[in-house]
């Protein structure tokens, strides 16, 4: 039988399979695709994950080798620019990389752990039973699991299949083009801002807001630049076309920009989007089948949170599920999936359906928009929006521990990125006094003088407790570790330094 049935091969189905391999677990990936998707979808990542990629080795992948992130000097909210080249703990990671070739490092990464993807299987019908879920496929012969995960996307059959309701709203009053193209040269300043006569410079990479609508210049280093264009109230037929991208630009900014087609290699996008839905799982599980970022959860694209959503559910999902499998996991592990992540689900929608109100046309919306530009010229304001975006603000709640780090993702210390690229729990003890008891067949322990506490951190490299007493320490890893005594638990071995 085998241990978890993933349906989806995109990026969060991908990254889940490779935290369950991590930890040993033995995952099964089912795409309905014959092949790798072509068309164009998401530019890159924003937020926590970004680091999270990097924590697990993953982050120089899709860079160089050796390369680390830094924190992103500006960025946008609302059609807003952000600057957070002042902020005393900048939060906010970004990474340019189209998603299929986030893909492709997950699927050469999860190869490389012996997952298993099987393409061309379409999941069609389910049937649980109280140790085991079987999957029915079209044409194919079923599949027993003792787990299915739906990372099936926006409408997924795992999702409708399991009776989970996806209640939320349906927006159908604007339309938004983007698509790839080109501009005259002599356009495009020095610093890359598009140069418009009629109107002025657009900015490289922001969302302008007019009375008319909003425009993006995103002139991705490489590749043909990407222009959207959004509207509300005009009504639109037929495919989406370059003159229907030229004409709406013109409209929005009121001033002609010659866009022409694209000139380098592709896949290139053209795309119309009607309105926008923000709809969030009524729960993450049923039984043994749970749900996985998009089948759990869709919402504005603004700022471009979902990539940062997703994978950090996989990682959250991954290490408990294979901790159940293992047999190590306390009562009540699994659960603790939807209630530390539908929270933030409902906290990424709350903020993308305010940036998407605040780039909206009319006088009332700038008189708001007035008012919140007066807020940002706030350092703390700004701050605050930071963490929002970037996730930094997540504290889950870890029961009875305290301290101000406990629940909250572990701060980057010296040595800590090469620490949790096992995916293991971690006690980092200044002292090299603290002994993990029961549990220490499950926990890499590691001496870090650096620090003025202790901390334990889960496989997610969120702290589950800090302290300086065994007794604490205790009762953290009865929380989130079943003690399984001496017994010799399967490890990539332990990292002391």
């Amino acid at each position: 039988m085998i241990d978890v049935v993933i349906a989806g091969a995109g990026p969060n189905g991908l990254m889940l399979a490779c935290e369950l391999a991590l930890a040993g677990a033995r995952p099964l990936v089912l795409e309905r695709l014959a092949e790798p998707a072509s068309e164009h979808r998401a530019n890159g990542l924003v937020g926590q994950v970004v680091r999270m990629l990097d924590r697990r080795g993953l982050y120089e992948r899709l860079t160089a080798p050796g390369a680390v992130p830094d924190p992103a000097p500006g960025f946008v909210f609302g059609a807003f620019p952000l600057d957070l080249h002042d902020l005393p703990d900048n939060p906010l990671y970004t990474l340019a990389v189209p998603q299929h070739r986030i893909e492709q490092m997950l699927a050469d990464r999860a190869a490389e752990l012996g997952v298993e993807i099987r393409r061309g299987h379409e999941v069609t019908g389910l049937t649980q039973g109280e140790k085991s879920v079987t999957i029915e496929l079209r044409e194919r012969e079923p599949i027993e699991a003792a787990f299915l995960v739906g990372a099936d996307g926006g409408h997924s059959v795992v999702r409708k299949l399991s009776g989970i309701d996806f209640p939320g709203v349906t927006r159908d009053d604007s339309v938004s083009l983007t698509g790839h193209a080109s501009v005259p040269r002599d356009m495009v300043g020095a610093d890359g801002g598009l140069v418009v006569p009629g109107f002025g410079v657009v900015p490289p990479f922001r969302h302008l807001r007019t009375e008319r609508g909003m425009f993006t210049w995103a002139p991705f280093p490489g590749r043909d630049p990407l222009i959207s264009a959004a509207e509300w109230g005009q009504p639109a037929d037929g495919d989406a076309s370059l003159e229907e991208l030229r004409a709406s630009v013109s409209r929005v900014l009121g001033a002609d920009v010659p866009l022409g087609p694209p000139t380098g290699p592709g896949p290139h996008l053209m795309r119309r989007l009607f309105g926008g839905n923000t709809r969030i799982a009524s729960r993450y599980r049923a039984g043994r089948v749970f749900l996985l970022g998009d089948a759990a959860h869709v919402h504005s694209a603004i700022g471009g949170p979902g990539l940062n959503l997703g994978l950090q559910d996989a990682v959250n999902l991954g290490w408990k599920l294979a901790t159940e499998l293992r047999g190590d996991a306390p009562e009540g592990l699994l659960d603790t999936y939807e209630s530390e992540r539908l929270p933030v689900a409902r906290r990424v929608t709350m903020h993308t359906q305010a940036q998407s109100l605040l780039i909206r046309p009319g006088g009332d919306v700038t008189a708001l928009r007035e008012l919140f530009g007066e807020l940002l010229a706030l350092p703390a304001t700004r701050q605050h929006i930071a963490d929002l975006l970037s996730g930094a603000d997540i504290t889950y709640d870890m029961g009875a521990e305290t301290g101000p780090l406990v629940g909250r993702w572990a701060p980057d210390l010296p040595g800590l990125r090469e620490l949790t690229r096992t995916g293991r729990p971690l006690l980092l003890d200044p002292t090299g006094t603290l002994d993990a008891g029961p549990w220490a067949q499950q926990v890499d322990t590691v001496t870090v003088p650096e620090l003025d506490t202790a901390l334990l951190l889960r496989p997610d490299c969120y702290v589950a407790w800090q302290g300086t007493t065994a007794e604490g320490l205790h009762e953290a890893l009865g929380t989130w570790v079943k003690s399984v005594g001496a017994r010799a638990v399967p490890t990539p071995g332990v990292l002391r330094a």
